[in-house]
C-alpha cells in the first residue's frame, strides 16, 4: 500500500509553475543589437545547445523532487484488529414450493420470491461486521447450510446456491427454529437472534412453532420473522406435458397470526414483504436494530521511500549548480 504521510505538501507542486511564469516576465530574455540573425539561424544546433536549453528542467525537477520527498512517501502495511463480542444471527430462509411464485419485481425483471430475497440478504450479510453469521434452511425439513461464522463470503456463496424445493415442498416453520436453536448454542455471543423468512403456513415438521416458541423464549432468542409474497393468488411458472411452460395463478396461505405470534413472544417484530422495496427497508430496519459497539484498531507499518526523490533532488541540483557556475556561466 502506497501513501504519503503529509500529502497537503504536494499543493507546493502547483506553485512551481507560477514562479517558473513570474521569473520568466521578470527577466525577459537578451537581445543581440545585430540588425539580423539569419545567418546565426543557419548554424547547426549542437548538444552543448541542447544542455543550455535543459538547465531551466534540472532546477524546476529537482525542486518538484524536493517538495514529492518532504511530502514523505510511503510503502507498507495497515493492519486492521477489530475486537468485538458480535452478534450471533441465524438466518432462516424457506425454500418451499411457494417461494417460487413470481410476483416480484428486480431490475424491470419478474423474479421469483427465493431470487428477490438472496439479493436482498446478499446486501445485508455486507453490512455486517463482526458478527457471526449462520444459515439454516427449511422447507419439509430444516437442515443447517453452514454453522455460525464471520465468513461472510462464504454465506454469500452458499446462499446463492440453494435452490427452491431443496428442503422439500412443505413448510417446517417449528423445525427451522429448533435447528437454529441449536445452532445458537455452538457459540456464546453477546446476543442471539433468528431472522426467519417464510410465505407459508407451518404444515410439516417435527416441532410445532408454539413449542419451538417457548423454548426460544426460555433461551432468550429473539426472532424477526418476515412474511414475504402478496395476499391471495400469485403466478408459478409450470411445464405442462403437450402444451410447454405457462403460467398459472394458484393460491398461497400465509399464516401471519403465528408469524406474529413467534416474535411477540420472542421480543422481535413481524414484518410484511410484498415488493422488493419493502423487503430491503425490512432488513434495513433489522440492521439499524441489531447493532453492535465494535472497537477497531489499526496498526502501520510503513517504510520512507523519500530517499528515492531526493537523491534524484540532489543530483539534478548538484548538475545545474556545477553547468551554471562553469560553461554556461552567465556575465551581467
Amino acid at each position: 500500500m502506497f501513501r504519503f504521510e503529509d500529502p497537503y505538501l504536494l499543493f507546493l507542486l502547483g506553485l512551481i509553475p507560477l514562479v517558473a511564469l513570474y521569473r520568466k516576465h521578470r527577466c525577459p530574455p537578451q537581445h543581440l543589437a545585430v540588425s539580423t540573425t539569419q545567418p546565426i539561424e543557419t548554424l547547426p544546433t549542437n548538444v552543448i545547445t541542447a544542455v543550455a536549453g535543459l538547465l531551466p528542467a534540472l532546477k524546476y525537477g529537482a525542486l518538484c523532487l524536493m517538495i514529492v520527498a518532504l511530502a514523505r512517501p510511503q510503502w507498507g502495511t495497515r493492519e486492521v484488529n477489530i475486537r468485538t463480542e458480535g452478534i450471533n444471527i441465524i438466518l432462516a430462509v424457506d425454500l418451499s414450493e411457494s417461494m417460487a411464485a413470481l410476483d416480484f419485481r428486480k431490475n424491470g425483471k419478474i423474479v421469483d420470491r427465493l431470487a428477490a430475497a438472496k439479493g436482498v440478504i446478499h446486501d445485508f450479510i455486507g453490512k455486517r461486521t463482526g458478527d457471526r453469521i449462520g444459515l439454516v434452511v427449511f422447507g419439509s425439513q430444516a437442515y443447517t447450510q453452514l454453522p455460525l461464522t464471520r465468513d461472510y463470503d462464504t454465506i454469500s456463496t452458499l446462499l446463492e446456491r440453494v435452490k427452491i424445493g431443496a428442503a422439500g415442498k412443505s413448510t417446517a416453520i417449528g423445525d427451522a427454529i429448533g435447528i437454529s436453536l441449536k445452532r445458537l448454542e455452538d457459540i456464546e455471543g453477546k446476543s442471539n437472534i433468528i431472522i426467519l423468512l417464510t410465505d407459508g403456513q407451518s404444515n410439516s415438521g417435527v416441532l410445532s412453532p408454539e413449542a419451538a416458541v417457548e423454548i426460544a423464549a426460555r433461551k432468550d432468542v429473539k426472532i424477526y420473522t418476515i412474511g414475504i409474497g402478496g395476499k391471495g393468488e400469485a403466478p408459478f411458472r409450470v411445464n405442462i406435458p403437450g402444451y410447454g411452460e405457462r403460467y398459472v395463478y394458484q393460491q398461497v396461505d400465509m399464516d401471519e397470526g403465528t408469524l406474529k405470534n413467534i416474535a411477540e413472544k420472542t421480543k422481535g417484530l413481524y414484518f410484511r414483504a410484498e415488493d422488493l422495496t419493502g423487503l430491503e427497508n425490512i432488513y434495513d430496519t433489522i440492521d439499524q436494530l441489531e447493532k453492535t459497539e465494535t472497537v477497531v484498531k489499526t496498526y502501520d507499518n510503513y517504510r520512507d521511500l523519500y530517499t528515492v526523490a531526493l537523491l534524484p533532488a540532489f543530483v539534478c541540483l548538484g548538475l545545474w549548480v556545477l553547468l551554471v557556475h562553469t560553461r554556461f556561466l552567465r556575465v551581467p
